[in-house]
Parts: C-alpha cells; sequence; structure tokens
C-alpha cells in the first residue's frame, strides 16, 4: 500500500511538471507573437516639416516635423521614440492614427541651418537605446524603424537698420530741410 500512493505522488508530480512546462512554452511562443505585433512591418512615411524663420520675434529656434506613418502589417497608434545626437525625444501623437510629430527647441546658436537627422524607433527599438545607453556604448550600431532628415535654414536677424531707426532720420531730415528752407524764405 505504502508503494503505490509513492507511485501515484510520482506520476502526479509528473504530469504537473509536464504541464507547468507546457504551459510555460506555449507562453513563451504567444508572447512573442505578440510581442511581434507591435512592430512596424515595412514602414512607409511622409514627413513636413517647419523651422523658425526668424529671430526677431522668436528667443529660441523651433524645428518641428510631422510625418504619417503606415505600416504593412496595419499597425497605427504605436509609440515612437526618436533619437538626435545624445538626445531622445518622445514622439507625438496626434488626433490621426497614422500622423506624429516631433519638435526640437533650442537656442538660435544651438541650432545652425543645416539637416538635422532624427533616428525613429518603436518601444522594442527605444529600450535597446535606452540599454546601450545606459552601459555607455555606442548607439550607432542599432538599428531604427526610420530615419527622418529635417532641414532648418537658419534664422533671419531682421534688417541691418531697424525702421524705427529709418523713420526717425527721415523726420530729422525733413525738419532740417523744412527749417533752412523757411530760413532762405525768412532773409
Amino acid at each position: 500500500p505504502e508503494f503505490k500512493v509513492q507511485a501515484f505522488l510520482s506520476t502526479s508530480h509528473t504530469t504537473m511538471a509536464a504541464s507547468i512546462k507546457f504551459l510555460v512554452l506555449l507562453s513563451i511562443c504567444l508572447g512573442h507573437t505578440f510581442v511581434q505585433a507591435d512592430t512596424c512591418l515595412g514602414p512607409e512615411f511622409k514627413v513636413q516639416s517647419y523651422s523658425t524663420p526668424e529671430s526677431v520675434v522668436s528667443t529660441e529656434a523651433v524645428l518641428i516635423g510631422e510625418f504619417t506613418l503606415t505600416c504593412k502589417n496595419g499597425l497605427k497608434n504605436i509609440n515612437l521614440y526618436a533619437e538626435i545626437g545624445d538626445k531622445t525625444l518622445p514622439v507625438t501623437k496626434t488626433a490621426d492614427p497614422h500622423k506624429y510629430q516631433i519638435s526640437l527647441t533650442d537656442e538660435h546658436a544651438n541650432l545652425p541651418s543645416g539637416s538635422y537627422t532624427f533616428r525613429i524607433f518603436d518601444e522594442e527599438g527605444f529600450a535597446a537605446l535606452r540599454k546601450t545607453q545606459r552601459s555607455s556604448e555606442s548607439t550607432e550600431s542599432l538599428k531604427p524603424l526610420f530615419t527622418i532628415t529635417l532641414s532648418h535654414s537658419g534664422i533671419w536677424n531682421g534688417p541691418a537698420i531697424q525702421s524705427e531707426f529709418v523713420a526717425a532720420i527721415s523726420a530729422i531730415l525733413v525738419w532740417w530741410l523744412a527749417y533752412t528752407a523757411r530760413s532762405k524764405l525768412l532773409a
């Protein structure tokens, strides 16, 4: 009788261990499928950009890129992140599920005219990027989802001579001409 109880317990543990192994294997397979579903496959994008044209009315230069992203697997409203140089920025979702916006703001001297390349990452790529940054390794080897390049034409500092100055000089000149003409008439 003692042998039967031990054999039953041994069979019960073997069946339970096999069930646990099956559930773990099944969750790994299904988990991998769900993680893969969050990756944008074959991204296609169209970019529109805006940059601050002048420094007269703004204290900082702004570079904005708005892009439409379509994935071949139909994903939309995914979380995206951008890297430019040593900065990481969140990409903002708009009301349209396929449109996103990224912006970079800095002082005029720190954003000179030129092209700025943003490397766009999904959540999985961003996690790898952060891990690489924490270990102080180069991030250049990481493959982004895609890259966008925004052009900044530089800023216009305004006219060399302010219009107020020209108006004041003109008023003084007109007054001087009128005063000298009056003086000649009275003499």
